[in-house]
């Protein structure tokens, strides 16, 4: 390891290749595909690391592949991108705008994409040369935003065998050339609750002879998150927020019916598979009191992502060789929802940032919005970003002592 150039060496491949990955992520956001029918995306992934010498595996629907690149000697680590698009129209006008009415690429997977791609194309270069010390896992995933596709994942096997995982997203609140890393939880546990109350209906001049089914439901949204706050630890962060509310048609008449769709989300992994639980028993509590039937359908969505604080300690001594000195540095934790967090369940690793803002830019397209587009050259600093971590946690992971390893860290840190 001692006496690389490992930054030099990515600016070498970058060279060559940076407008290639370019053009493939421009490729992708003009055929944006939705979760688990992304055939189109993943026959162009297959295709172009069969052509550097990879054997990629589809994944069993069809869509999503894995691929290992390296030997079977020494640790494993593995790197993953999520590959399907969002059902919002593109509004940007640009030259690789959508050709697909009613989908594009939102939220910056087309980039994650390339990004590993072009992180792949390297590591075969590098085991080529015999300087792989490990074997590297790629996992395109489908359906990130479904979600479910890192269970499909999971389901065939992709992370067996498998030391660490790592990840990154599109941060456009992030000049192009940092990333934002955080220990512990950087993304929240996201779950849908709908609530459904019943009762015998009446007239609203004689609700002390029925059961006042619009008031028992106010309560229900008032009371669920404030006793909900009173039952877990506050650092949790666990949250109850309504989105929708429907009851009733008449100003006069108190209905037998009613709903509450809402979201729950969690820090906490702990608090996150109380939370149903107590939730239930709440909504029981409240309804009874107002003579009211509930009945609740609870949806799980994805659990936190909880950095293992190893790993982000990779992630920056990572960043710091190949990006430079400041590159990295601490970002928010989000109670948006993300699904690596369920390979983190399993195994260690860390899920980072990648800056996609044109510095000096003064308009923020957030993600999840027509308008949301990036920097290109965050693609090449991804691949800088992505590559350099997964060398240096395979070049950790043959150290027997811990000492050694921070030791090596270093040193790599020297030689750039």
């Amino acid at each position: 390891m001692r006496g690389r150039n490992l930054r030099g060496e990515l600016d070498t491949f970058l060279a060559g290749r940076e407008q290639e990955l370019i053009n493939f992520r421009r490729d992708l956001h003009m055929h944006p595909e939705l979760a688990f029918a992304e055939y189109r995306t993943t026959q162009r992934i297959a295709e172009r690391l069969t052509a550097a010498g990879l054997a990629p595996a589809v994944l069993p629907r069809g869509t999503g592949l894995l691929c290992d690149v390296g030997s079977g000697d020494g640790p494993t680590v593995a790197l993953r991108a999520d590959i399907d698009a969002l059902p919002v129209p593109d509004e940007k006008d640009v030259p690789y705008s959508s050709t697909v009415p009613g989908v594009c690429h939102a939220c910056g997977h087309d980039v994650h994409t390339a990004v590993l791609l072009g992180t792949s194309l390297f590591l075969a270069q590098q085991a080529e040369a015999g300087l792989l010390p490990g074997r590297v896992r790629l996992i395109f995933q489908p359906a990130e935003e479904l979600p479910g596709g890192a269970l499909e994942v999971m389901a065939s096997g992709g992370i067996s065998g498998v030391d660490r995982i790592f990840g990154l997203h599109c941060d456009p609140r992030l000049d192009v050339g940092r990333v934002g890393l955080k220990s512990g939880p950087i993304t929240s546990a996201c779950d849908k609750v709908t609530i459904r109350v019943s009762g015998p209906g009446g007239h609203t001049a004689r609700p002390h002879l029925t059961a006042d089914l619009v008031f028992a439901l106010a309560k229900i949204l008032t009371e669920l998150p404030a006793a909900l706050s009173r039952r877990v630890d506050p650092r949790s962060s666990l949250s109850l927020v309504w989105g929708r509310v429907e009851a009733g048609s008449v100003a006069n008449a108190i209905p037998d019916d009613g709903v509450a769709e809402g979201t729950v989300r969690c820090l906490d992994e702990a608090a996150w598979h109380a939370a149903p639980d107590m939730i239930k028993s709440l909504l029981e509590s409240v309804a009874g009191a107002y003579g009211v039937e509930a009945e609740m359908d609870y949806t799980r969505g994805v659990p936190p992502v909880v950095n293992d604080k190893i790993s982000v300690q990779m992630l920056a001594e990572a960043a710091e060789g190949v990006l430079g000195e400041g590159a990295s540095g601490p970002t928010e934790q989000s109670l948006g929802g993300e699904d690596f967090g369920w390979y983190l369940e399993s195994i260690p690793g860390a899920f980072a940032r990648l800056g996609t803002r044109e510095p000096g830019t003064a308009h923020l397209a957030d993600i999840h919005q027509g308008t949301f587009d990036v920097d290109e050259s965050a693609i090449g600093t991804g691949v800088r970003f992505l590559a350099a971590t997964a060398l240096t946690a395979l070049w950790e992971g043959q150290r027997p002592v811990a000492g050694e390893a921070l030791m090596a860290l270093k040193a790599l840190k020297a030689d750039n």
